[in-house]
């Protein structure tokens, strides 16, 4: 492949992604602000889970290594 055939391979693939994007049905804000709060309650309530997992079990190892 010459210079000039890689050259027009990534301009067709540049013209190709943004004749994609402009098909694409994006959220309206609403929408968007609804499913990021999902989110990060979601991340939150599984880093809190976690969390309360981890020092439970931290502690029963420790009760059992004593």
């Amino acid at each position: 492949m010459n210079f000039k055939n890689a050259v027009e391979t990534i301009k067709d693939y540049f013209r190709e992604v943004y004749h994609e994007g402009k098909r694409v049905t994006w959220p309206s804000k609403k929408d968007a602000m609804k499913g990021t709060y999902i989110v990060l309650i979601t991340v939150v309530v599984a880093a809190l889970f976690l969390g309360v997992v981890d020092i439970g079990l931290a502690k029963i190892i420790q009760a059992l290594l004593k």
